[in-house]
């Protein structure tokens, strides 16, 4: 679930596991309305070509120092040298590595809902006109979404919201809109709230960290199961 803004000022230190053979995926096609009349989730400020190619230039860089070595790894000095940029840029940009790495929350969950609102098939709608199996593009978006937050797992845990509100938060709302529209799809009919929950939660950061750290499933595995946990469910004959 996407972050909380700590404390302007606060820099507290974060650690990840890398993901290995679950990547993330992105496009970098036009956004079309989804079928649920879905949106992307707080979409970003508009920034000057320059300000957007650098903010690009340094999130990649501290992707692929995360990618490399984890995030609790990850400096502003270090993603400055990645990057080939002063550090002066790297926290005039970011302000301090708590902004930057929920700069890089926000960056994954944009690539993740524009992935899945408009990119090829499975994650995809695919082509106009394309037909793709509904119960393969819930998987896709699993394992996309387990990709997404075993990439920063400890980050996201420190931004989990507690009690109710959790529910409510703007980005679990798209997740559950685009997963019971997929169940819609799949045929299951009525309302669908208590399913969605029933299918994300083993996706969410707190259920990720206990299935990964306390019964010591690697990631790849957690995907494996909850694809059989899905493919299970059978919708009611008409």
């Amino acid at each position: 679930m996407p972050p909380r803004r700590p404390t302007p000022g606060a820099d507290q230190p974060h650690s990840g596991t890398p993901v290995g053979a679950l990547p993330l995926l992105t496009t970098s096609a036009p956004t079309p309305p989804h079928p649920s009349g879905l949106s992307l989730v707080a979409p970003a400020e508009p920034e000057r070509a320059d300000a957007a190619r650098n903010r690009q230039l340094l999130l990649e860089a501290a992707t692929r120092l995360i990618d490399r070595h984890g995030a609790s790894a990850v400096t502003m000095d270090g993603v400055a040298r990645e990057a080939g940029v002063g550090k002066g840029t790297v926290f005039r940009r970011f302000g301090n590595r708590s902004g930057l790495m929920l700069a890089l929350l926000d960056h994954s969950e944009s690539q993740l809902q524009q992935a899945f609102m408009s990119g090829p098939a499975p994650l995809g709608p695919g082509a106009p006109g394309e037909v793709v199996d509904p119960l393969d593009r819930l998987l896709a978006y699993g394992r996309a979404r387990l990709a997404t937050v075993a990439s920063h797992l400890d980050i996201l845990l420190e931004a989990e919201e507690v009690g109710p509100q959790r529910f409510l938060h703007p980005t679990r709302n798209v997740s559950a809109i685009h997963t019971r529209t997929l169940l819609r799809a799949m045929g299951f009919r009525g309302n669908l709230e208590l399913m969605c929950i029933a299918v994300l939660a083993p996706l969410d950061p707190p259920a990720v960290y206990h299935l990964h750290h306390h019964d010591n499933m690697p990631f790849h595995q957690i995907a494996d199961d909850w694809e059989s946990m899905v493919r299970s469910l059978q919708p009611p004959k008409d």
